[in-house]
């Protein structure tokens, strides 16, 4: 069982890594992604600004920095989730292990849906908003398993 748990776990922070890595995490302002290597300072602000306006044209659309942001704190959540999990998971009943594997395993879903969201580089206040909503109920589904 440990070692599924484990398993779980390297698939998880594998997944939050490289969600992280699409969103450019870390990046500051005066390093470039992979399409920017050629370009000025200026012309990557100017492209940066456009692509702003561009996002503002969609009503309902959140900005990007934003979306990051609320996306970061859900995957941030997500791996206190699973530490608590892990710190718990020693002498737990088997049918407890069953049910936290479905609670993995809905994380998982989660961070996919999140990875494309951020592939696309838009999600709507609804979405997010439905995103924190399942955070929550996984949350207290979570507190329910550890009693």
């Amino acid at each position: 069982m440990k070692r599924i748990f484990l398993a779980i776990v390297l698939i998880i922070g594998v997944a939050a890594t490289y969600s992280f890595a699409l969103m450019g995490g870390g990046m500051t302002e005066g390093q470039h992604q992979h399409g920017d290597m050629g370009k000025g300072a200026t012309e990557q602000k100017h492209e940066m600004m456009q692509k702003g306006e561009h996002m503002m044209e969609h009503k309902g659309m959140m900005m990007h920095g934003d979306m990051m942001d609320g996306m970061m704190d859900m995957m941030h959540q997500m791996s206190e989730m699973m530490h608590d999990m892990g710190e718990k998971m020693g002498d737990m009943p088997k049918d407890k292990m069953h049910g936290m594997s479905g609670m993995m395993r809905d994380m998982c879903s989660e961070m996919n849906k999140m990875s494309g969201m951020m592939d696309s580089g838009m999600a709507t206040e609804q979405q997010m908003n439905d995103m924190h909503n399942r955070m929550k109920e996984m949350q207290e589904r979570m507190s329910d398993m550890m009693k």
